[in-house]
């Protein structure tokens, strides 16, 4: 029988470290398949100021019909395949002056805390 170390490890005294809002710079982007449907969502590596490794957001807060809404980077697409005018995708991008989620690279975007407090970028 293989013991397991994991097992007899106790509680730190340390607790998680919650991001501040801030304004990141946009240092890659991807695309993910996510679910059994296999939706596309954009995924965006960040340079955090209080934190050394990258962090990935993939949502945003952005207002739709006159509310505030948060909502993910899904790649949702029309008839013609481009982005879907209206879409939290396509909201951000214009927000910040693009017109492809690559034009993002490099990008200095704000950020806000979610209603579950993650960190989402913020367009409105």
């Amino acid at each position: 029988m293989v013991e397991n170390n994991e097992l007899k490890i106790g509680i730190g005294s340390e607790e998680a470290i919650t991001l501040t809002p801030a304004v990141v710079k946009i240092i890659s982007i991807s695309i993910q398949e996510l679910g059994e449907k296999k939706a596309k969502k954009v995924i965006c590596s960040c340079k955090h100021p209080d934190n050394i490794e990258p962090i990935h957001i993939s949502s945003v807060k952005y207002e739709n019909k006159g509310k505030l809404e948060t909502a993910g980077l899904w790649l949702n697409l029309d008839k013609s395949k481009l982005i879907r005018k209206g879409s939290a995708l396509a909201v951000f991008l214009l927000n910040n002056g693009c017109q492809t989620a690559e034009q993002l690279i490099g990008k200095e975007v704000p950020t806000i805390q979610d209603e579950k407090g993650y960190l989402c970028f913020k367009a409105y």
